[in-house]
């Protein structure tokens, strides 16, 4: 028999566990506490004893309950299964994508040769996949955590799962980014505003004054990038006009920027130069100005972030951000084991951004 579905599409017992998991994890069912019964569960979301069952051996299975024979279910507690491990979860938003193989590179030459092993998850940018990935390592027996936040620059409801790794005593840091409410939790990040201060100044000083900014609304990078940008022309006296900036989400990132540069400059109105968020998207653009019939950097000057120089892109070279890939993963882990050892780290790096020139821009008479 086809098992029953909420309105949302969800398998009735997924959406029992789910929720039990939730209440568990928010500590509002306390570990050793006996979970609610069969019956109960029956008759609250109305189904069957059976997606009951189906329910709870799930739970058990993951570790999230135990079972008593005779006595019920009771609710684990994580804790008691901690150990050293030697195994250290990486949660990167990508994992073969741009950057990333790189800083996971450089997570693993220290935590390799310090005999640690990886545990690589990848949320894709999902903040559901993160709390999926931090569910599960919660209930692992891992000595600590990397994570890259998912879109950082919203605000973080899952707080609650890291409330719990800092209970069970599994330290965490990040890189690349940190959520507003645990900014004073450590992490390891690039000077974000600086290296967009710098691109938008080398703009200026070769005369461009008419600069679209080209930024991602949903990470901290962005955010910080687009006040790099701000600071830059309000430095130089130039006006920040709103209308000169181009915001894209995480899902619309492969579309967005490319048709509405597209429609500005069918519009009519001036550009001269564009800050790019990163390398990927300044190639994105690039490709929307060519289709256009203009030229990079003759008509347009462009700058990108990262310096990902893809090997296909042999006629343009970015003027862009040095992003020390596998130095952040190196320094992100050597500070978490210090602070797997005890040792008192430093609650925020930051790494200094550099300005590499390539052909991408040209002097403005």
């Amino acid at each position: 028999m086809e098992e029953k579905r909420d309105r949302s599409g969800t398998l009735k017992y997924q959406q029992i566990e789910e929720e039990l998991k939730q209440l568990i994890l928010e500590e509002k069912i306390k570990p050793g506490e006996k979970m609610p019964s069969e019956n109960v569960l029956t008759s609250e979301y109305g189904v069957s004893r059976q997606t009951v069952r189906k329910a709870i051996s799930n739970l058990i299975n993951e570790g999230f309950v135990y079972s008593v024979q005779g006595s019920g279910t009771y609710c684990s507690d994580a804790s008691r299964f901690k150990k050293d491990s030697k195994d250290i979860a990486v949660v990167m938003t990508y994992l073969s994508d741009y950057i990333f193989p790189k800083v996971i590179s450089g997570i693993d030459s220290v935590l390799s040769e310090n005999g640690y092993s990886i545990v690589l998850k990848n949320t894709n940018n999902s903040r559901t996949r993160e709390i999926k990935c931090l569910e599960e390592l919660i209930e692992k027996n891992i000595d600590g955590i990397i994570v890259e936040p998912s879109k950082s620059n919203v605000f973080c409801k899952h707080k609650y799962l890291y409330d719990k790794l800092d209970k069970y005593g599994i330290p965490y840091i990040f890189i690349q980014g940190a959520y507003s409410v645990m900014e004073d939790k450590p992490h390891v990040i690039m000077d974000d505003e600086k290296g967009a201060y710098l691109l938008t100044g080398y703009l200026i000083s070769q005369g461009h004054k008419n600069i679209i900014g080209v930024f991602k609304s949903d990470d901290t990078q962005g955010q910080n990038r687009h006040k790099g940008y701000a600071k830059a022309l309000a430095k130089a006296g130039l006006t920040y006009d709103p209308e000169n900036v181009i915001w894209f989400y995480t899902e619309d990132r492969a579309v967005h920027p490319y048709t509405n540069l597209q429609k500005m400059i069918k519009s009519g109105k001036k550009v001269d130069a564009i800050v790019a968020y990163n390398d990927q998207i300044a190639f994105h653009l690039i490709k929307a100005i060519r289709e256009l019939g203009l030229k990079v950097p003759q008509d347009i000057s462009i700058t990108g972030y990262d310096n990902s120089q893809p090997a296909a892109n042999t006629d343009i070279t970015l003027t862009t951000i040095v992003h020390p890939q596998q130095e952040l993963g190196k320094i992100a882990a050597q500070m978490l084991l210090k602070m797997i050892r005890g040792e008192e780290v430093e609650k925020r790096i930051v790494v200094e951004p550099e300005l590499v020139i390539g052909n991408s821009c040209i002097k403005r008479k």
